[in-house]
């Protein structure tokens, strides 16, 4: 079982940027893809971006591309996000997420162990 810990949230204004980090610990980081989802108010999780065990293949929500930026370093046991052009709509709480797949998911139940999350607030 992988253990997660993202840091990284805050409060910025629309147009903002913040990077996200999910610390892991527990089994070799480098055997699991790694993933971020989201989850607004009212509203159900959804994923936000995955990257394989090596970094080579990422995935992005279509809401989210060309602005959010996934990368992992497998010597530090850390997968980040990187949010450029943030929206209000992109206010929720951040989850990462640890897969033993050998791709990276982008389904929730994919996914096998999961951070407690980090609030994101994105204010107009």
């Amino acid at each position: 079982q992988e253990q997660l810990v993202e840091s990284g949230g805050g409060l910025v204004q629309a147009g903002g940027s913040l990077r996200l980090s999910c610390a892991a610990s527990g089994r070799t980081f480098s055997n699991y893809a790694m993933g971020w989802f989201r989850q607004a108010p009212g509203k159900a999780r959804e994923f936000v971006s995955s990257i394989g065990r090596s970094g080579e293949i990422t995935y992005y929500a279509n809401s989210v591309r060309g602005r959010f930026t996934i990368s992992r370093d497998n010597g530090k046991n850390t997968v980040y996000l990187q949010m450029n052009s943030l929206k209000p709509e992109d206010t929720a709480v951040y989850y990462c997420a640890a897969s033993g797949r050998p791709y990276p998911p982008v389904i929730l139940y994919e996914y096998d162990d999961w951070g407690q999350g980090t609030q994101v607030t994105v204010s107009s």
